[in-house]
């Protein structure tokens, strides 16, 4: 199914709508790109990588994971084999997180 411009913003109208009317978190759209590129994307994940991934400053994936860690959405830690690297692991909550947003867009998706 090939959506027009027209129906691909409808769609993600709908789900920005749904998702700001549920009371989890409000993650702007830089938080939300990172946390799917975590997700979506094959491990090993660092600032750096994000930061070349995305196109973005070291500065902003930093404040960005800020915000997904204290809302438990992402998790920080050392990388034992390189210490001044740090790697992004997922969390349940993280988890369950994209599983309701990506049910949402699912059920914007149906509404089309």
């Amino acid at each position: 199914m090939e959506l027009s411009t027209q129906e691909a913003l409808e769609l993600w109208r709908r789900t920005l709508t749904d998702v700001i009317g549920q009371q989890g978190p409000d993650l702007s759209s830089r938080q939300l790109a990172i946390l799917l590129t975590v997700y979506l994307t094959p491990p090993p994940h660092t600032v750096r990588g994000l930061a070349n991934r995305l196109q973005i400053s070291k500065p902003a994936v930093v404040r960005a994971l800020d915000m997904l860690g204290k809302l438990d959405l992402l998790r920080r830690r050392q990388d034992t084999e390189d210490r001044r690297s740090v790697l992004l692991q997922r969390t349940v909550k993280g988890s369950v997180f994209l599983s309701e947003y990506a049910e949402q867009v699912r059920s914007a998706a149906r509404e089309l």
